[in-house]
């Protein structure tokens, strides 16, 4: 099987067949780990230099909390959230690879026009039907995750004839309209925790090696999610341990950019798995 493994980033080819860090921060006041909550600047050019010295290759910046019920803002809040420290990492780190994380495209063109060059999305553009021509017209790495309805509703769809199946089925008709629009990167994300119960995204922790048969990169982002401290009977907080242990098993199974609140601990765990190769 031809496996993709690259992106173009500004002309730069990523290899992703060796995993790559993405970290987060969120530009929101109640996202769920109170940790990567970042509402001053001078603590979001910290939390980016830190990231970076740590080994992340790219920094996912969002404006808006997707967590289970998480308040509905206005578009031009978090246009208002994103832009200003996007441009300030920019000017900071010129080399920065920085991700807007937005399911809206008014947002996403602000922020690309400010310095972002990726384009992560998770609604893979279902809630804001301007996001694929709008990745397509600006020429940007597209990242596209599994979920049902919203932030707000999302908790209550869980129910799937075939989970694996209705989400390979979702990123395949997902891929073939951005091939049409000419949208030449595009990372897949199956969305743990997104309109999934816990067991349903151990499913497809379990399972993640078919979603190769997709040829494209995949994303996993569960750090600290409740799929890890629910079954530990713990807090985000005290989530660090288990999200190693899932990445881990993540990267066994082929993914290529993990998506985490803590890089330093997920770069050891790819020098680690890589040894294994």
């Amino acid at each position: 099987m031809n496996i993709k493994h690259t992106i173009n980033v500004r002309g730069e080819i990523i290899d992703l067949s060796s995993p790559k860090v993405m970290g987060i921060i969120n530009l929101t006041p109640d996202s769920f780990f109170s940790g990567s909550r970042k509402m001053k600047m001078d603590e979001i050019l910290k939390s980016a230099e830190k990231m970076q010295n740590d080994g992340a290759t790219f920094l996912d910046i969002g404006g808006y909390s997707s967590r289970p019920g998480a308040e509905d803002i206005s578009i031009e809040e978090e246009v208002k959230r994103v832009t200003g420290p996007i441009e300030e990492i920019m000017k900071r780190f010129p080399k920065a690879i920085i991700s807007i994380d937005t399911f809206r495209s008014e947002v996403a063109r602000k922020a690309v026009d400010a310095g972002a060059i990726i384009v992560n999305d998770i609604s893979a553009g279902y809630l804001d039907k301007k996001m694929l021509a709008s990745v397509a017209e600006m020429k940007v790495s597209f990242i596209a995750m599994h979920m049902r309805g919203t932030a707000q509703t999302m908790k209550d769809l869980t129910d799937y004839n075939d989970l694996l199946k209705e989400v390979m089925k979702y990123f395949s008709l997902l891929i073939k309209n951005c091939n049409q629009l000419g949208i030449k990167d595009v990372i897949i994300d199956p969305g743990f925790g997104f309109a999934k119960t816990a067991e349903q995204s151990f499913d497809l922790l379990n399972k993640l090696d078919q979603f190769h048969r997709l040829n494209r990169p995949i994303l996993v982002g569960v750090s600290r999610k409740s799929m890890i401290y629910r079954t530990l009977n713990s807090t985000a907080e005290e989530a660090l341990n288990g999200t190693s242990v899932l990445n881990t098993v993540a990267l066994i199974k082929g993914a290529g950019i993990l998506r985490v609140h803590d890089v330093k601990e997920a770069v050891e765990a790819i020098k680690l798995v890589s040894r294994l190769n």
